[in-house]
């Protein structure tokens, strides 16, 4: 039986096995900043400067050419209606509102969060606990840049608050608010699994609107002001999420337990196989993985990377074959389709580590979109059977998929994002939208299609889109019915024309107002199956689990109903 030594990606230098690491430098014990840290310190750094000139610039432009334009012709008018407006009640409520975006009391609630995520789950959450901390920071840093920077006048009303000289653009109170209050809408959507949790979010993300309206009937900003601080909050957010939470690189400080190093070793019967990308999991996001197996009694994984010629299937194939009984695979959803395709029908379980841009299985499975926690969530959750889609086509071999494949603009987008890849590594999943508008320049296709034997459908579309899960990122159920273990598959037809198609197509999806059978008016068309037969009158690009595999004029997708089996979490939990 071959040993399980890490194999290397294309391009890495051959020097002998790499052990498992603990995040220890080779001199003594004294650590160095994780790769993963530094990367996202730069990232933060870069992107913060470019915050501060964009808000800058845009202080200068409220000021200075716009500040005879409207709508900042009318914002004194604004100002002055709000004042007339004034009795006691909205007087006190008003002060409630500004005392939430108050600096005591941001502190005083950034401090109690970031101590929750520390010592009230199993696991602290120093990543989420990081990006609140930061995205407050950040906000108020370029903040006071910007006060430095750009002088304006506080509004010429009635005033209900006293103020430290600073300038009225843009907001601190609104930045701030928006700041907490919105990063713990994010914590919610990401990290809370009730239903209740879109209601949470949701009186979350009103309370900054609160604080900026009280901020405008107290007379201490005008309108641009307080949506000056809005945009300065949520940039905070979105550049420190982008570092710490899109792919979850950062590591844990080093003050956790260490765990004692496995040499490589023989996978035999009741061990893990960790299958890994090696080019989005570094050093100290394995030490975190290893922390994570050993508190579930996994004491020694064997880590096996993939390769630019092997995304994942050779060796989680190498896995089964020497015995493994539980495969953990790292990676995106192009890393996690190769090891299901291989998984098929084997009954060993698999356990999703997300580490891509769109980790979409992870997403529709519930699980955490931090790696160790949704590590730790699938290995204390239960085995779940799913199905999963055998598809082929001319110049595609057989394989299988667990969430999506699309024909047209779909594909169209990954294929133009992937030849982009440094937008994709830098924007992550937005870069897929980003591509939209020259993908849309496409033209329409012709197709037919053939389900379950029946009549042939002649259609025209933009994009068709067959589903074995149906959720995207964001919450957005592209596909409400689809469930990945009902033993069928759900295909969904797009041809909107013209601006009023679009909009149609896009109030039908979000509302979830589906249109069964036969299209109608450019509206969105959804079947259900278990062996459809595409033939395309021109060659089309298609995409398998967001990774584009070429051009065909053909496609046939079938449904094998519990072939894979999935550790997910608990519902309860």
């Amino acid at each position: 039986m071959p040993t399980a030594v890490p194999e290397r990606s294309a391009g890495l230098p051959e020097d002998g096995p790499r052990p498992v690491s603990t995040g220890a430098t080779a001199t003594g014990n004294r650590r160095t900043m994780p790769r993963g840290v530094a990367r996202a310190a730069a990232s933060i750094g870069a992107l913060a400067v470019c915050q501060a000139v964009l808000m800058i610039g845009l202080g200068f432009l409220i000021t200075g050419p716009a500040k005879h334009v409207w709508p900042m012709t009318a914002e004194d008018g604004v100002n002055r209606g709000l004042e007339r407006l004034r009795t006691s009640t909205l007087t006190t409520l008003s002060s409630i509102g500004s005392e939430l975006g108050n600096t005591g009391t941001v502190i005083g609630v950034t401090l109690a969060a970031c101590l929750g995520l520390i010592f009230i789950p199993k696991l602290p959450m120093w990543r989420q606990m990081s990006f609140l901390a930061l995205g407050v920071a950040l906000q108020s840093l370029v903040f006071l840049v910007i006060t430095i920077a750009v002088d304006r006048q506080r509004p010429h009303v009635h005033r209900l608050d006293g103020s430290l000289p600073t300038s009225s653009y843009t907001s601190g109170h609104t930045g701030a608010a928006t700041a907490i209050y919105g990063g713990l809408a994010v914590l919610v959507l990401s990290r809370v699994r009730s239903p209740w949790r879109r209601v949470l979010a949701a009186l979350l993300l009103l309370l900054p609107v609160f604080v900026a309206l009280s901020r405008l009937y107290r007379g201490m900003h005008h309108p641009t002001d307080v949506a000056g601080g809005m945009i300065n909050g949520a940039l905070s957010l979105l550049i420190v999420g982008h570092a710490l939470l899109r792919d979850g690189r950062v590591s844990a400080p080093a003050a956790l337990p260490e765990v004692p190093q496995a040499a490589p070793a023989e996978l035999l019967p009741g061990r893990v196989a960790v299958v890994l990308n090696p080019t989005t999991v570094d050093e100290s996001a394995r030490d975190e993985l290893l922390q994570v197996l050993a508190q579930h009694g996994h004491h020694e994984p064997v880590f096996i990377e993939t390769t630019a010629a092997d995304p994942g299937g050779g060796q989680t194939a190498r896995a089964l074959a020497e015995g493994a009984e539980l495969v953990v695979v790292c990676g995106g959803d192009g890393t996690v389709r190769a090891a299901a395709d291989r998984l098929a029908g084997s009954g060993v379980p698999l356990a999703v580590v997300p580490f891509g841009t769109g980790n979409l299985l992870a997403r529709n499975l519930g699980l955490p979109l931090t790696p160790a926690e949704a590590l730790d969530a699938a290995l204390g959750g239960t085995p779940r059977v799913l199905d999963l889609a055998r598809v082929e086509g001319d110049g595609l071999p057989a394989t299988h998929f667990a969430v999506m494949s699309g024909v047209g603009l779909d594909a169209a987008m990954m294929k133009y994002a992937e030849e982009h890849d440094r937008a994709k590594a830098t924007l992550g999943w937005p870069a897929y939208v980003l591509a939209a508008p020259k993908a849309m320049r496409g033209p329409r296709m012709s197709l037919s299609v053939r389900l379950d034997g029946g009549q042939p459908l002649r259609r025209k579309a933009r994009m068709v889109l067959v589903g074995n899960t149906g959720e995207l990122q964001g919450g957005l159920r592209l596909i409400p019915d689809a469930k990945p273990d009902d033993g069928v598959l759900d295909l969904l037809i797009l041809d909107p024309r013209g601006p009023g198609g679009w909009l149609r197509t896009a109030s039908t999806l979000l509302l979830h107002r589906k249109q069964d059978g036969g299209a109608g008016a450019g509206h969105p068309e959804f079947h259900t199956f278990r062996r459809a037969e595409f033939t395309f009158d021109a060659p089309e690009p298609r995409e398998i689990d967001g990774d584009p595999v070429g051009t065909g004029l053909r496609l046939t997708v079938e449904v094998v109903p519990g072939a894979l089996t999935v550790l997910v979490p608990d519902r309860e939990s």
